[in-house]
This record gives C-alpha cells, structure tokens and sequence, in this order.
C-alpha cells in the first residue's frame, strides 16, 4: 500500500525512518483506518459508527479494556508491565468531521454528503491507534499507564474536552498529549513551543430586529439588514483599532441570515460569529465592546439587538517540561533540524480542558506537500492530508510515551 496520498513515498522528513520502531504492519492498519474513518465521517456529537468501528480495530489488536466515554468517544489504558513505574499519560486524539461537502478528489472521499475531515481528526484517530496498538504489543518494555482518549465533539458543542474532564478522566492522570495535523507546515516536521499555543473560542447569536416595510418606501420600517451590515463592519474595528497587534484577538461574523422577499424590507436578520482571544483581560474587553458596539449601532438605527454570547473552551498552554519532552521524541524521531520552535496559531482546540487541568503539551505535524495536493488550509472542502507524516506523528507520540513514563512521579 502507498503511504501517502496520490503517489509514492514522499523524500525528506515524512519519508525518513523513525525511531519508534512501530510494527510495518500496524503503519499499514493505519492508514487502512484513516481511510476508512475519511470515507465515514461523523460529525460532533453523532459518532457513533466512528466509536464501534475504533473499538473493533482495537479489540482485534487483543486490546480488552475499552470503554465509552464522553458520549461517542473511547478511552483505552494500555499498561506497561515492564520495570515499575506510577506515571500516568494521556494521549488525546479527536474523532468528530465538519458540515463540509468535499471537494479533494481523493479516491476515499466521504461517502456522507455535506460532511469531511476537513480538519485532519480522522488522521488524529488513526495516529491514536497506531499508538495503542503498538504499546500493546510492546507493553513487557516499560511500566507505567498510557491512557489514550479518542475523544468526539472537538468542533462543537457540548464539547467533548470538557466532558472528558467532568468525567474525572484526567483525574488520575500526570499529563496529557495531543497532536494536531498543520497544513502550512512541511511534511513530517514537528512544530511546537511552549507558553499559549491555541486561543480560547467563543461563540455570538445577535438577533437585529428592526421594522418591516414595502422595499419601495424604506422610510416607513427599520432596515434590520443595513443594521446588521453596518455591525459586521463596526465590529472589525474593535481589533484593528482597539487592540494592541501582539495581543491576539479575532472577531469573525461567520452567518447571516434575514429577509424573504424582493420588495420587503427585513424586519428580523440573526448574525452569528466567533471570538477568539489570546488572554483572559483581552477576552472579556472583547466581549464587553462586542455588545456596546452592537447595542449602541442598533440604538443609532432606531432598532434593537438581542444577543447572547456563548463561553467556549480556553486557550491551550504548552507546559515548559511537556514541551521539551516532545522536543526530545521528535528529534529522536526525525533528527533536530526537522522540529520547529515555532509560535502557536489562532486556531482554538477543546485540548484547552485538559491543559487547564494538568500539565500538557499540544503539538502540529507539518503535512503540506505540493506533490500530492496537501496545499488547502484546516477547515477547506479540498483539505488533503499527506499520508506519509502520520508515521512520524504517530512515532512521536510513543516515543513521549515511553520517555516520560521512565520518570517516577514523587
């Protein structure tokens, strides 16, 4: 089997050797159950196909302790029986797609219209396994408890991350890890730092209700969509001209909708959009000048706003330590000039509980590729993963695994 998309394996990181060590045949399996996952997608909080086929392919690896967690997620503990040692790991891989029609050409597209992983959590899922399976068959080599969370509802709410939590998934835990696919990075490089890595997300409903009236005297309503468009363009100052350029911030109005006919003026137009904030202070100015501008705009017209906005998961901080600990994996993985200190990205990622909750490290496998297409941005219908990075990524991952579990907890 080819392990990249559309060609052979690629040159340079992606399709150097490894250190890790992981059985050809499970490297195989894992992209079998890429594919798979590719062609089935689920979206947040509907997994449950996605669930039942992850247990089957990791009970016919002889895994015997799976269990549902967070709805349509897994957790599986594979424990080290090697020398003793009381470290517990986790290792979070997301499993849920996007209300994305694909446009990649890929042989396996989706199969589900109007639904992708368009977001890479379907390679996440596979890396995941690859790891489970692989400690399995290894586990006489190391003692300690790797716990790996294949976890759903990373792209909406009810979050999966925070249900992971609330169900005291980490409370027993020292630590957890994450990869994350990153399509502006080379393939098969490691990029990581520590401090803030994600942004918190939050989400807005406002409802404009203005008056309606015959569109050839608009003089006799309240224009609820020349309201609203003058709030799209009101709120994009709040970071161009309110907010210093380091401390990140992103206001994005993402939906509107209002309006039923040509000759009527709309009375009612519902916006909806995201906040994405880089710290606590800059979260809640945001929010603050968010509803001023929208109040004080619908108050100017002559109208009035509802709205509600929504508390989303926090910001995801690398821990200096769990940092360091990737560092020194990847380099064993791929070689020094192949891991990257590079800043975090204002993309937002429900890892953010389990940092808020214990000492974590999220990182990004650099998968762009020119030669099999793999060029689109997260999120994109022609998004395309190159198949070749996952071996590294999923080599990284265990190789965390062993090296922190050979540190005894005090």
């Amino acid at each position: 089997m080819s392990n990249r998309e559309g060609g052979e394996a690629a040159a340079g990181p992606a399709g150097s050797a490894v250190a890790a060590n992981i059985d050809p045949g499970i490297l195989d399996q894992m992209i079998e159950i890429r594919r798979y996952l590719h062609r089935n997608p689920e979206l947040s909080n509907r997994e449950a196909n996605t669930q039942r086929y992850l247990r089957q392919m990791l009970a016919d690896r002889g895994i015997a302790e799976i269990r549902g967690v967070a709805g349509y997620g897994l957790a599986v503990d594979v424990v080290g029986t090697g020398k003793p040692s009381n470290r517990k790991l986790v290792i979070r891989a997301d499993i849920d797609a996007l209300p994305i029609e694909e446009e990649s050409g890929v042989d396996y597209a989706s199969s589900n219209p109007g639904v992708m992983h368009a977001c890479g959590h379907d390679a996440h899922a596979s890396m995941g396994f690859a790891v489970a399976a692989h400690l399995h068959q290894s586990r006489m080599d190391f003692g300690g408890t790797v716990r790996l969370i294949f976890q759903p509802a990373e792209e909406d709410e009810p979050s999966g991350g925070r249900r992971v939590v609330e169900e005291g998934l980490l409370d027993d835990i020292d630590a957890a890890i994450c990869v994350h696919v990153d399509p502006y990075t080379p393939s098969g490089k490691v990029a990581v730092s520590p401090g803030p890595y994600t942004l918190a997300c939050d989400t807005f409903d406002a409802v404009v209700i203005g008056e309606a009236a015959h569109a050839a005297k608009p003089y006799e309503g309240v224009d609820a969509i020349a309201v609203a468009c003058s709030m799209v363009s009101e709120l994009q100052k709040i970071v161009s001209r309110e907010i210093d350029p380091y401390d990140p911030l992103v206001i994005s109005v993402t939906s509107i909708n209002g309006g039923s006919a040509y000759n009527v003026i709309a009375g009612k137009v519902a916006l909806r959009g995201t906040i994405r904030s880089g710290s606590d202070a800059t979260r809640e100015r945001a929010w603050r000048r968010v509803r001023a501008i929208l109040e004080g705009i619908a108050t100017s017209h002559g109208a009035t706003v509802e709205l509600d906005i929504h508390r989303g998961e926090p910001g995801v901080v690398n821990d200096a330590e769990m940092t360091e600990l990737i560092v020194a994996s990847a380099k064993t993985c791929v070689g020094a000039d192949n891991v990257l200190n590079t800043p975090g990205w204002s993309i937002a990622d429900d890892f953010g509980y389990y940092s808020q909750k214990r000492p974590s490290v999220y990182f990004r496998l650099g998968i762009r590729n020119e030669e099999v297409g793999s060029v689109y941005p997260l999120h994109h219908p022609r998004f395309r993963v190159d198949e070749a990075a996952l071996k590294v990524g999923a080599a990284t991952l265990a190789s965390a695994a062993i090296r922190f579990l050979s540190v005894q907890s005090d």
